[in-house]
């Protein structure tokens, strides 16, 4: 299925067909909740603002996909390559980013309270103004990445550091 889809059509594809094949489809301002996309193929999908909340993306392949902006809360994203990928004020607030690979990502202004990281790969990711209430800093490898005095805080913090007076 490749084209613009309507909501109707593809949430009835989202959640009967598990290993369907999106790939080079493009969705447009469409509403996508509790879909599994488990095994599907998302290669070069493209997500313009739309809502995605709580999803599940396991095994899918995500290669080259494009997301732009609004809602993936309470997804499941483990193990997805986003890597270079432009994840500007996109809301993951509770999604599970797990061993993803983010490297070099623009998450500036992104939602990102209490997401799951574990094992992601962070290093030259910009999360500056991103909201990360909850990020369990001391798991992440944040080599490199582009962070705001408000996030080198709480990295500091995570650390024992008492700052300020």
């Amino acid at each position: 299925m490749s084209g613009p889809c309507r909501k109707a059509e593809f949430l009835i594809l989202g959640i009967r067909d598990r290993r369907a094949t999106l790939n080079a489809s493009h969705y447009k301002e469409s509403a996508f909740t509790n879909c599994l996309f488990t095994s599907a193929n998302l290669f070069v999908a493209r997500f313009d603002n739309c809502k995605l909340v709580g999803s599940d993306f396991a095994g899918a392949n995500m290669d080259g996909i494009t997301i732009t902006g609004r809602d993936w809360s309470y997804t499941n994203l483990r193990h997805a390559d986003l890597r270079k990928q432009d994840l500007r004020k996109i809301r993951f607030k509770e999604a599970d980013l797990s061993e993803c690979n983010l490297e070099k990502a623009d998450l500036r202004e992104a939602d990102l309270t209490r997401v799951r990281l574990h094992r992601a790969q962070l290093q030259g990711t910009d999360l500056r103004g991103a909201k990360m209430d909850g990020v369990n800093f001391k798991d992440l490898n944040i080599t490199g990445a582009r962070l705001d005095i408000q996030q080198a805080v709480a990295v500091a913090r995570s650390y024992g550091a008492k700052v300020g007076d």
